[in-house]
């Protein structure tokens, strides 16, 4: 990593923490507050929509990046169509927006992004190298669709879904960058992130909102694909490192959709949840998850970067090991009038 990387990174850390607590004056002055229901995790009213700072910046950031010739113009271009998901992120922050149009906006970003990233690279599938083709195409379609998503609703914790991207971009990045610029971008992503945790940490002064936690779920997944280009077993990686949010999104939205529940009505029953109303504390919670990722995701996908070869069966393994353990902690579980 160029000491023009780390100058950047550093730029968008700064820039973010001053944004954030700008940002944060004018939503309590507009009165832009996430007021606590029966179905959040939170006590006290709070501004929401402060991850548009992180989206300033890490624009700026990728911008710089490009100019210095750390990124190609195919990556600016796909990181770029974050902007249109932070755009109807932070109008759903503002005013609630249908669900199916936040979907064709999802959608047409992920079809934006495959195509300024000229599809995706070979994968490791097997331990072999392997071209999916058209299938590889779907399946990185879904999976950007998702990951925005999943970051989205696993945002319902102070300093959850900002712990969480700082750890996945900061490590991803430098872990299994690939060559095609990946790696540049996603520390100076992790940057922004860790700016606005210095707000966001428990007890959070703000929110990310949509506009945020949108914005940066797309952004792990784009360049994690992108990262592919280098390195074929990163994307395996990534979902290691990322695998607390996808094991617990996951098996969350499978369990309602197998209830018949409304995939998009707002609930309490992801495993931080239930997890956060029996120690009575977000610091706990999320410092638990960070301490996970640190003590155990970090060393398997350090492995999975030293045999690619089972790069694959290591992901899967972690994945559905951490979805067992969702699942006891009470990922999707239905809650009842008495639940506690």
């Amino acid at each position: 990593m160029k000491l023009a990387t780390w100058l950047v990174a550093a730029s968008a850390f700064v820039v973010t923490a001053v944004l954030t607590e700008a940002v944060r004056r004018l939503l309590l002055h507009r009165g832009m507050l996430d007021i606590p229901n029966s179905r959040s995790s939170h006590q006290e009213p709070t501004p929401r929509g402060g991850g548009i700072a992180i989206v300033a910046a890490t624009q700026m950031g990728m911008l710089a990046l490009f100019v210095m010739g750390q990124i190609p113009l195919s990556l600016l271009l796909a990181v770029s169509g974050g902007l249109a998901i932070a755009a109807i992120g932070f109008a759903d922050d503002l005013r609630h927006v249908h669900h199916l149009l936040r979907l064709a906006v999802h959608c047409s970003a992920a079809i934006w992004a495959l195509a300024c990233l000229h599809g995706v690279a070979p994968l490791i599938v097997g331990g072999r190298v392997a071209d999916l083709g058209a299938l590889g195409l779907v399946l990185a379609f879904f999976g950007i669709v998702w990951t925005l998503n999943l970051f989205n609703f696993m945002d319902g914790l102070d300093g959850l879904a900002g712990s969480e991207a700082v750890f996945v971009l900061a490590v991803g990045g430098s872990l299994a960058g690939g060559a095609a610029g990946a790696g540049p971008a996603a520390v100076v992503v992790a940057a922004a992130a860790a700016g606005f945790l210095l707000w966001n940490w428990p007890p959070a002064r703000i929110f990310l909102g949509d506009v945020g936690s949108c914005y940066l779920g797309y952004l792990v997944a784009v360049l994690a694909f992108d990262a592919g280009r280098g390195l074929p077993a990163a994307p395996w990686i990534w979902l290691i490192l990322g695998s607390i949010f996808f094991a617990d999104a996951t098996v969350t939205l499978m369990r309602r959709m197998l209830r018949g529940e409304h995939v998009y009505k707002a609930h309490r029953t992801h495993a931080f949840q239930w997890q956060v109303r029996r120690w009575g504390s977000h610091r706990a919670v999320t410092s638990a998850v960070t301490m996970i990722n640190i003590a155990v995701l970090l060393p398997l996908a350090v492995l999975a970067r030293n045999q690619p070869a089972y790069s694959m069966l290591i992901a899967l393994t972690t994945l559905a090991a951490l979805s067992v353990f969702a699942l006891i902690v009470g990922s999707g579980r239905h809650e009842g009038p008495s639940s506690n």
